[in-house]
């Protein structure tokens, strides 16, 4: 018997993975690949919501466990994965530069607001208003970090590559059976897949579709990350990645002519050289309404658990909510209210 099956191998499910190793606990990973939102994201971490100048929530926590997390995938992987790099946000008046300086007084923003403004020039951006700084960001090449993970499980004899076939799953004494399979637990982490699990398909996951370009721009000299309508992410060789839309409607990880046209608009407003989109992404962030994931056990079975519901912070939220789900299980740790599933339960149950 072994301690952990795991569905989806994302950023949810890997990084549950890797805890449930790093502490000793013995895992096996399924997927089937029908979910890519964690494999074409963005993956940029950054710890202000900077639409509404408000700190992410826990942001301080998430990024101490985040930094930790991937630097020893990184050792143990043997790949670099985490790229520090500054995000600035570009101004359009001295409105927004005030706004900003109004922002980087509050408290809980002052480690993250940089107050000197930016006012370096980047060819291929007009920015007469300069820009600020985000302290603490930087994003993680999520393509690689999954791809190298699964490798390493493959490896590892950790890994089966199937659908999970519910009707095969059976509670037994002390854990779970699933086929030729016995594990005191079983964690879905399955992202937007999570609508055809009959455990847990009543909870509140809505998906949010995202489109993503890749651009080739020899004129664009850039080594940030910009940020305004969208983010502009050097990869190197004149390529970078921007994004990216919200489409709350369309519930298919394919391409669309809607997309690419409002991404080319947004692009047009904040660079000024001639770009050519070298290839085009979608896919489905599992968002949950409250925008706080979906964490926890089963109402009635104790050895079935979930974690989902990262949306567009999946890179600084896996970690955090990995370790907390596992020390709720292994050690009784309660969750933090705001993630446990059961605030979804009917007043009186939870």
């Amino acid at each position: 018997m072994i301690d952990y099956l795991i569905v989806g191998s994302g950023l949810a499910g890997i990084s549950f993975a890797e805890i449930a190793l790093h502490n000793g606990r013995s895992i096996m990973v399924l997927d089937n690949n029908s979910q890519n939102s964690s494999k074409i994201a963005g993956g940029l971490y950054n710890p202000v919501i900077l639409k509404r100048f408000s700190e992410v929530w826990k942001a301080q926590e998430q990024l101490t466990l985040m930094n930790e997390f991937y630097s020893l995938l990184e050792s143990k992987l043997k790949c670099k994965v985490d790229f520090k790099r500054p995000i600035l946000r570009k101004f359009f008046s001295v409105e927004e530069q005030n706004n900003w300086f109004a922002a980087s007084d509050k408290i809980a923003l002052t480690p993250f607001l940089s107050t000197e403004l930016i006012s370096k020039k980047y060819v291929g951006i007009d920015s007469p208003y300069g820009y600020g700084e985000v302290l603490q960001t930087g994003y993680v090449d999520t393509a690689l970090l999954l791809n190298k993970y699964r490798l390493y499980l493959n490896d590892n004899n950790l890994f089966q590559q199937e659908s999970f076939d519910y009707d095969a799953l059976q509670i037994v004494s002390g854990g779970i059976q699933y086929k030729n399979t016995k594990a005191k637990h079983i964690v879905f982490a399955e992202g937007f897949g999570m609508h055809a699990n009959p455990y847990f398909k009543n909870l509140p996951l809505d998906g949010t579709k995202g489109e993503l370009f890749i651009i080739n721009a020899p004129q664009l000299n850039l080594d940030v990350i910009v940020n305004t309508s969208v983010f502009i992410l050097p990869l190197g060789n004149d390529l970078f990645k921007v994004g990216a839309t919200y489409n709350w409607k369309d519930k298919t990880d394919l391409p669309t002519e809607e997309g690419k046209t409002e991404l080319m608009e947004r692009i047009k407003e904040i660079i000024t050289c001639d770009f050519e989109i070298i290839d085009h992404f979608a896919g489905v962030r599992p968002t949950v309404k409250d925008r706080r994931p979906l964490v926890g056990t089963h109402q009635y079975h104790k050895t079935i658990h979930i974690l989902n519901g990262l949306g567009t912070r999946g890179v600084m939220l896996g970690p955090a909510m990995a370790k907390a789900l596992f020390e709720n299980i292994e050690f009784d740790i309660p969750l933090d209210k705001e993630i446990n599933i059961d605030r979804f339960l009917p007043k009186g149950k939870n």
